[in-house]
């Protein structure tokens, strides 16, 4: 596919993520779906950066010229446009947004009226529409079929209740030091709002986007700036949210970062023991620890690998009827509360454990040892189908003959090649992964 990566469309903006680009890719989800409409409502939310500006202008016009009647509800938190679709009735919702990435990229990501995000075959639908001239063309409306915008700015309470309401009744922050870097992105309102409401006794961080500092040295791609303020507020957790809301980092009381991958395990124990974790375990991406299949395994818990993304947790979630799971690098779904990872939602969770648990952060997200494990990105001129590297199948051979684990995967965002080792022998772990850095630099560069 020419258009859609790992989660919606995402370029540089002003050249894939254009105006023009934007417009006709509004249309062409309008166009898809129209067949399934029942308000004609599609509702459209945006991460702090400048070129949502013109981005959702765009995206507006190309909707109200097929036909569509627009809310735009501005800043938001991905999860929240999800959860907003479903709850306002909308036939889909579209959010602007490139995520973790530099304020000069932007995205647009598409949800159904369930508030999912669209699966690969939807997207093949829509980029089809999107190359077909004559369809786009035959499309656009006129006279009193042209569909019309309108602007609403107090849904945010919306989706601070809902998540407030993920919280146990019973249960409180107070007592809780608790520092939150928001990236000076899309939950730079509702995160310290959820979180001071609920109690705790909150230092801010990132809430002061100007368009162009979002993820700029702050938020889940730096934990250490956050991490220096926990330190020196004697905080109890540190909380760092990306560029959209929908991904976390969380920082102990040490300053320390916490292990994806052991922040979900100790998660599903708890729901577990709580009696809410549906399906017999969770489900995590191919990126995350063996360690974690053994803890949940002594647990008397299953571990489902999906493909990287999300979605593709989310549809594996749903397929066996699980209700949680998430990624190592921060994208946590609880499905009882969130259609998609949501930062601010799971923060919460972890804060309820937390509480629960009467320990100190360093602990009680500290339960088992982690196999050595190597990530390395190598920026690539092209994105070579990996089947056609002469010599890869040879390198993997030599790497499972080892014992370790190994995946080389293309960034669905990015011009990268993602290279991760895992396995028990750290030296020759940084051994193996030069080999492979020598190879695809030789391959690829």
């Amino acid at each position: 596919m020419e258009l859609f990566g790992t989660d919606g469309v995402r370029g540089k903006a002003g050249k894939k993520v254009s105006a023009v680009n934007a417009m006709r890719l509004a249309m062409a989800t309008g166009i898809y779906f129209k067949q399934f409409a029942r308000t004609n409502k599609i509702l459209v939310g945006k991460d702090t950066r400048r070129s949502g500006y013109m981005i959702e202008n765009a995206i507006v016009s190309g909707l109200t010229a097929v036909g569509f009647d627009v809310i735009q509800i501005g800043p938001m938190p991905t999860p929240a446009i999800a959860f907003l679709t479903a709850n306002m009735r909308c036939d889909a919702g579209i959010m602007i947004s490139a995520s973790h990435n530099p304020y000069y990229d932007n995205g647009i990501k598409f949800f159904d009226w369930h508030g999912n995000k669209l699966n690969r075959e939807r997207e093949e639908e829509i980029e089809k529409i999107y190359m077909d001239d004559a369809r786009i063309e035959a499309a656009q409306m006129v006279d009193m079929k042209i569909g019309k915008s309108k602007r609403i700015d107090d849904v945010v309470g919306r989706y601070i209740v809902h998540i407030k309401n993920s919280f146990p009744r019973t249960s409180t922050l107070w007592g809780k030091r608790v520092v939150i870097d928001c990236a000076n992105g899309a939950g730079y309102i509702v995160g310290p709002t959820i979180l001071q409401e609920l109690g705790a006794e909150v230092i801010v961080m990132g809430d002061k986007p100007d368009g162009f500092n979002i993820n700029e040295g702050c938020g889940a791609m730096h934990p250490e700036s956050l991490a220096k303020v926990v330190l020196d507020k004697r905080a109890d957790l540190g909380i760092a949210l990306d560029g959209d809301a929908d991904r976390l980092v969380l920082v102990d009381e040490k300053g320390d970062v916490i292990d994806g991958d052991k922040l979900m395990g100790v998660l599903a124990v708890h729901l577990k023991d709580q009696g809410t974790l549906k399906g017999g375990g969770m489900v995590a991406t191919v990126m995350s620890n063996q360690g974690l299949d053994d803890y949940l395994a002594s647990h008397g818990l299953q571990l489902l690998r999906s493909d990287v993304g999300d979605k593709y947790v989310v549809e594996m979630m749903q397929k066996n009827g699980m209700n949680f799971g998430g990624e190592q690098s921060g994208h946590v779904i609880f499905s009882d509360y969130a259609k998609t990872g949501d930062g601010i939602a799971s923060a919460l969770q972890a804060l309820v454990y937390l509480v629960g648990s009467e320990k100190k952060a360093s602990e009680a997200f500290n339960p088992y040892e982690s196999f050595p494990q190597l990530k390395v990105n190598l920026l690539v001129d092209e994105k070579r189908p990996l089947e056609s590297l002469e010599g890869l199948d040879t390198l993997k051979e030599k790497i499972e003959a080892l014992g370790m684990r190994h995946l080389f995967r293309y960034s669905g965002t990015e011009n990268k090649i993602r290279l991760l080792l895992e396995g028990k022998d750290e030296v020759k772990l940084e051994e193996i992964m030069e080999e492979c850095k020598t190879f695809f630099k030789g391959a690829l560069v």
